[in-house]
């Protein structure tokens, strides 16, 4: 494996969650030494580690938070740190394998409320000193420090760690309010740990639920380049409709870890009230937003005089021509069907050009699945059916080698709109073990299609006649991190984009603000649409599908649907209504046709 700092460079990877939770959970009593269990019930502890392994962690923390001296000598336990640390580590290498790393787990000495003094620097280092040794010399890939009050205390342990040899993770716990509980603004501890040299990376742990810690992550993460890991409790109790609820489900847990990760975090992971559970839901969601390998460095190849005409955008397709007569265009969004048969999928696209649909949205391969090729189901709804497709066309699954090929093919074949899209990784999907490739992402493949309708392919080579793709991307209006979706943004339609078709927007404001910001790069921009049908599916797109964003109004008026027909009712309206405030503001909608139920589709489009 490469070392954990060049890994985390490489994308943001995802940490266990409790350890004491889960001994808890178990049927141990709280009074017991938890550490001390790596000597005396060795099977459990690593039956808790392989859950986390099963459930998609890249890194597991030693059981050895309170492995210090200081700390077991309230259990008479003292003289065992060394071999409680060996154990521990022993038993998370046993079962992280060589795939997983494995963090060797410190905690502080100190309590919260006890004070730090000079006089017990040199009863603290002999205590760090010792555990950190026993946990390097038996397979721990680096020293997570956690849960630390005291500043001064978790930079000794750093210094101790760092000459020890270890890369060294240095985390702190704040409350609600942004402060540690001395009252130090994390501005100021996050400072100071980036000013010093034996911290490798700056984190935060405990004390507080996602939604706090999120704030203050938004403050600290400006002040250092340093990688920062966010490992919050589950969560808190909070009030919603008049009701006291714990939002603790892994769904909640994982919306806020998402949004770490967009903001910059680079390890999402799971303190107190944490499970497996949390961490399976969260790990599918970060690395479906990681980012992808190095790509490709491409050519961008300017047509001269001498060469072939480039074809004109409303020559290229009658979705092109529509759309570049400044026309309103509409679309529906049809999924191919995981069988070979594609009646059903016919007879939705007749009944789509039969109330008068520009174009079908043929989605690649949605959330890593594998379905029947998205291009044979584009040119079977073409040719059998008439109304143009708008093939999506993904990164992941081909090299450009294959890509330029599938779109010379598809060209020749009589497909013009492609939306050019970087994909969702396969972990997302059911098949987490298969290859991802990317080559390139949408930007590279968007530069790859410009230069096949400027007659040249990725070497150069002439092409002629060249091709007339009518190029596609996409956009994400609500992004946590504006400024790089409005940068990929810009950087799509210099690199071609001729039009682009947005995730499915639930709140209008924040498609005029993407709108108003990218305005110096103007293209055409259809919005997508999706038409809840129930409260459960509100939440799933709110929790589950990357890049979009449902607003608590709106989740509150599907709550409030007491049957499946008043759910699909109140879902066609809010889509409805989004329609009617966006509309003379977008170039036309694309509207997904939700469980493949293209009736709901229609209505939406009906009113508009």
């Amino acid at each position: 494996m490469k070392d954990i700092l060049a890994r985390i460079a490489d994308a943001p990877i995802v940490f266990d969650g409790a350890m004491g939770t889960m001994i808890y959970s178990r049927g141990v009593f709280i009074n017991t030494c938890y550490d001390e269990l790596c000597l005396t019930k060795a099977e459990l502890v690593a039956e808790i580690h392989r859950e986390y392994v099963t459930a998609g962690a890249d890194v597991i923390e030693t059981n050895s938070f309170g492995a210090n001296r200081i700390r077991l000598a309230e259990f008479g336990l003292a003289d065992r740190a060394a071999d409680i640390c060996r154990s521990a580590a022993r038993i998370a290498r046993d079962v992280a394998g060589g795939d997983v790393f494995v963090a060797g787990s410190v905690g502080p000495c100190l309590d919260a409320g006890q004070l730090w003094t000079e006089s017990r620097v040199a009863e603290l280092e002999d205590a760090f000193g010792e555990q950190i040794a026993a946990l390097l010399e038996c397979g721990t890939d680096f020293i997570f420090l956690e849960t630390f009050a005291h500043v001064e205390e978790l930079r000794l342990a750093a210094r101790i760690a760092k000459r020890a040899g270890s890369a060294v993770f240095a985390s702190f716990t704040a409350g609600n309010s942004g402060e540690t509980a001395l009252g130090v603004p994390v501005e100021v501890v996050v400072s100071t740990l980036h000013a010093d040299d034996n911290v490798d990376a700056i984190g935060m742990n405990c004390g507080t639920g996602p939604a706090p810690l999120y704030d203050a992550l938004a403050r600290a993460l400006p002040l250092t380049g340093k990688p920062v890991i966010a490992m919050p409790n589950a969560g808190t109790p909070k009030q919603v409709g008049g009701r006291m609820l714990f939002l603790t489900s892994p769904e909640y847990f994982t919306s806020y870890a998402k949004k770490y990760v967009e903001l910059g975090v680079r390890g999402v992971g799971g303190c107190c009230g944490t499970t497996p559970e949390h961490i399976r839901v969260a790990a599918k969601a970060v690395k479906a937003l990681s980012s992808v390998k190095k790509h490709v460095q491409l050519r961008v190849f300017e047509p001269s005089v001498t060469e072939v005409a480039v074809v004109p955008v409303e020559q290229k397709s009658r979705f092109a021509c529509r759309m570049a007569a400044g026309e309103k265009v509409t679309t529906i969004e049809l999924l191919p069907p995981r069988s070979a048969d594609l009646t059903s999928l016919l007879q939705k696209a007749r009944f789509c050009h039969y109330h008068g649909i520009d174009a079908i949205n043929i989605p690649d391969g949605p959330r890593a699945s594998s379905r029947v090729s998205p291009m044979i189901a584009a040119l079977a709804i073409q040719r059998e059916v008439g109304i143009e497709p708008i093939l999506h066309y993904c990164c992941r699954d081909r090299n450009l080698i294959g890509m330029q090929s599938d779109l010379l093919g598809g060209y020749a074949a009589g497909l013009r709109n492609f939306l050019i899209i970087t994909g969702d990784p396969p972990k997302l999907g059911d098949y987490p073990d298969a290859t991802g490739v990317f080559d390139v992402d949408a930007i590279g493949l968007t530069r790859v299609t410009r230069n096949l309708n400027h007659g040249r392919d990725i070497g150069g080579t002439p092409i002629d006649p060249p091709t007339g793709l009518f190029i596609g991307v996409g956009a994400n209006p609500c992004a946590v991190s504006p400024e790089l979706e409005q940068s990929r943004f810009r950087s799509k339609v210099e690199a071609g984009a001729e039009f682009a078709i947005t995730q499915p927007i639930f709140d209008p404001e924040a498609l005029f603000r993407f709108l108003d910001s990218v305005a110096d790069s103007a293209i055409p921009v259809v919005a997508g649409v999706w038409p809840l049908v129930s409260y459960k599916n509100a939440e799933f797109m709110r929790n589950e599908v990357p890049g979009v964003e449902v607003p608590d109004s709106i989740m509150e008026r599907m709550v409030a649907c007491r049957t499946r027909e008043e759910g699909v009712e109140t879902g066609i309206a809010i889509a409805q209504e989004i329609c009617a405030e966006i509309r003379s503001r977008v170039a036309g909608f694309q509207v997904s046709a939700p469980f493949g139920k293209v009736e709901i589709a229609l209505r939406v489009l009906d009113h508009v």
